[in-house]
């Protein structure tokens, strides 16, 4: 349960502390944004009045004070370090009433020249109100705090004899004090109710977003059976990919796919593919499973924000997914949706450009005694139109491992020129073009060379009968480690580049693309007509 009391975690590592942390440097940063601007149109007023620069410098002093107040705590909390939660919560206590007190004390000194009455107090309150939004904390919290802050403006006020008048009455100054003391306690008592509402409203929030030891944050990928969040692990802060059956899937035959997905998946074990580590229901049924998280880009964005990549580059990451997909077909699974989305590259310490294979949600067995028909599509033309071997749109129910070799060939095509194998208006056309259309050599595509067996093995990944490609993923993976190109991937500058570019390419959006999406199309029913 989120609280902003210290919980005897003085390293300040909880996800809890992190976004306190955060919270409290919005509200200073929106304070002394707000500050800033009253203090800048009291600066021009005065100076416009004819008063003399340096009196008017004198007379801000303490709104100078509050500026800096704000400034130091919207700072202290804006490192990247993580601060305590004991420390967290002592700096939103001084700040709050901090805050309070220097207003309080700007009312002080205005009143010796003008009168301000009722100024003070309403940017006490409204600061107190402003708090209770961004920094929600229980009930109990807020109350003291807004108390505490409240007291000295009211202190200072009847002590000094509001309102500032000389003219005011004995019973104007009295109506002034009651007034103000009501205003600021059905203040503090708002601000105390706002701010547990929220409070208790982020409680439930986080609670729905609760997945076992897991707790999920934002969404990073939807395919066509479940929607992808990043999630944290509570005890061992590891970051981790959650995958849930989408909203309107839980029919008893899209769970079977769902579960048969986790169990398919998790027998893989090789390096360039990504591992499951859990998976489990819902309180409220929800199924799920929970994937290693993949800290980088999808090959989509990648050539969508940085273009075409070299040669050597293609040939080491075709090779690693060859290396993944080898394993697959070796334990009879066919992948059926490799594109450019569906490879992940990320980088390591040691290593740069490491590749994961990620989404076997259209993974086929090969084996008849696992297929079943309420499980797997049957008849059906599965995967992304980009992609599609030509016996994924003729036979679909008979496809094998060489279609996913023609899908990496479409896939190293795309790294190589930067543009799709074959490009249309609808998936009609696009398929069309699979069965029909003889590929333009990437070296034509881009209009300069390529070498000459680099792009013969990718025209071989892509030729229209299935027999006319390399007959294994093994065979492909050799192949492309005997091009020439494949000695030149300079380890060194790749890791350079992830330094230079790994946080401009993980935040990158990738490009729309109205044939990209996976697809699955019964075609049952067409042939019955």
């Amino acid at each position: 349960m989120i609280s902003w009391r210290y919980t005897g975690n003085p390293d300040g590592t909880s996800e809890q502390n992190r976004e306190l942390q955060d919270r409290i440097a919005r509200f200073a940063r929106m304070v002394f944004a707000i500050s800033g601007f009253m203090l800048v149109a009291s600066v021009v007023a005065n100076l416009a009045s004819g008063r003399k620069p340096l009196d008017v410098l004198v007379d801000q002093t303490f709104h100078l004070s509050g500026q800096l107040l704000a400034l130091a705590a919207w700072l202290v909390c804006s490192r990247n370090r993580q601060l305590s939660s004991r420390l967290l919560a002592a700096i939103d206590a001084i700040l709050a009433i901090s805050l309070c007190t220097t207003w309080a004390l700007i009312g002080l000194d205005a009143a010796a020249r003008d009168p301000v009455e009722f100024t003070i107090i309403l940017a006490a309150t409204y600061t107190l109100i402003l708090r209770s939004v961004i920094v929600p904390s229980t009930f109990a919290r807020t109350l003291w705090i807004s108390t505490a802050a409240i007291t000295p403006v009211l202190a200072f006020f009847i002590l000094r004899g509001a309102p500032f008048s000389a003219e005011a009455s004995a019973e104007e100054r009295r109506t002034f004090v009651v007034f103000s003391g009501l205003w600021c306690g059905v203040a503090v008592f708002t601000a105390a109710m706002q701010s547990r509402m929220l409070f208790g409203l982020r409680e439930r929030i986080r609670e729905i977003r609760k997945l076992g030891q897991y707790t999920l944050a934002e969404k990073i990928g939807e395919g066509g059976m479940g929607v992808v969040y990043r999630a944290t692990h509570a005890f061992l802060r590891r970051p981790a990919a959650i995958k849930l059956l989408s909203a309107g899937r839980a029919s008893p035959s899209d769970l079977a796919r769902f579960e048969r997905e986790v169990q398919l998946t998790s027998r893989l074990r090789h390096p360039n593919t990504i591992s499951i580590l859990d998976y489990g229901h819902s309180e409220d049924g929800t199924f799920y499973y929970v994937m290693e998280f993949i800290d980088g880009i999808d090959l989509e964005r990648l050539i969508a924000t940085d273009g075409p990549l070299d040669a050597p580059r293609v040939i080491h990451i075709l090779a690693q997914a060859s290396g993944a997909l080898a394993e697959a077909h070796m334990l009879g699974l066919v992948h059926r949706d490799i594109k450019p989305a569906n490879i992940m590259l990320t980088a390591r310490m040691d290593e740069p450009d490491v590749v994961k294979v990620v989404d076997f949600g259209l993974v086929k067995t090969l084996s008849a005694a696992e297929e079943e028909s309420a499980v797997t599509f049957v008849d059906a033309l599965v995967g992304t139109p980009t992609c599609l071997a030509p016996e994924a749109i003729t036979a679909p129910d008979s496809v094998d491992g060489r279609a996913d070799i023609y899908a990496l060939g479409v896939v190293g095509y795309f790294m190589l020129t930067g543009r799709r194998l074959f490009e249309g208006n609808t998936v009609v056309e696009i398929c069309s073009k699979h069965l029909t259309e003889t590929p333009t050599p990437p070296s034509v595509r881009l209009g300069r060379p390529v070498a000459a067996d680099l792009e013969q093995v990718i025209l071989g990944c892509l030729a229209k009968a299935r027999e006319d490609r390399p007959a294994t993923a093994q065979a492909l993976r050799a192949a492309l480690l005997t091009c020439s190109d494949a000695a030149r991937y300079d380890a060194d500058a790749a890791r350079e580049w992830w330094r230079e570019n790994g946080e401009r390419m993980r935040r990158s959006l990738p490009a729309r693309d109205a044939h990209a999406a996976t697809i699955a199309i019964d075609l049952s029913s067409r042939k019955a007509g």
